[in-house]
């Protein structure tokens, strides 16, 4: 969920995350881990989502030659999939319609990724000083720890109302998947045993 760095090498790690889960989704055809790495995926795209939202288009629109134009239209990718990531939840993971969504996801996904990556995060490497650069980063962790895990077309994605609402949210989200356990498996009880080693 948190990597360290500025906002830059924070959000391109998520992005790292999310290829991952795409790659594993597709070597997989047991239904219950599709759904399980679909949980998953869902997840981190929701909380990276909204922590970008959050502080990153804020500061794109300050400081980028034609913010608002950009972060327009990253907010609109984010809703396209964020559409997606809910028709997904209803699905049958070991069906067709499941298969082609997850498709849909992932091209939109990708697509949003490299555009951020190729041309977003250089821009604002340029126009932003390196310690406003890491305090996004902060900031960026700190919101992926209360944002919303599932996801929710139509709630505000702009300042201050998504800060507002989206932590209440979060909050209904997070109970809701401990008491389902969605978002858990096989690999985080290994995690956490490496982990208790390693201490």
């Amino acid at each position: 969920m948190g990597h360290g760095g500025d906002v830059i090498a924070e959000l391109t790690a998520d992005h790292g995350e999310v290829k991952d889960f795409f790659q594993r989704i597709d070597r997989t055809t047991a239904a219950d881990e599709r759904r399980t790495l679909a949980d998953k995926m869902t997840i981190e795209l929701v909380r990276h989502s909204i922590a970008e939202e959050m502080y990153l288009y804020p500061a794109v629109r300050e400081h980028l030659d034609g913010g608002d134009s950009i972060a327009d239209k990253e907010i609109e990718d984010h809703a396209e999939a964020e559409g997606l990531l809910k028709e997904l939840e209803d699905l049958d993971p070991s069906g067709a319609a499941f298969t082609t969504t997850m498709r849909r996801i992932e091209t939109e996904v990708l697509d949003h990724i490299a555009d951020e990556e190729e041309n977003l995060f250089p821009a604002l490497r340029r126009a932003c000083p390196a310690g406003m650069l890491h305090d996004l980063g902060d900031k960026v962790r700190t919101a992926k720890k209360t944002a919303p895990t599932r996801p929710h077309p139509g709630i505000p994605s702009t300042p201050p109302a998504n800060k507002l609402v989206g932590r209440g949210i979060g909050l209904v989200d997070r109970v809701r998947d401990l008491l389902s356990g969605r978002g858990k498996g096989d690999d985080d009880e290994s995690e956490g045993a490496d982990r208790s080693r390693a201490a």
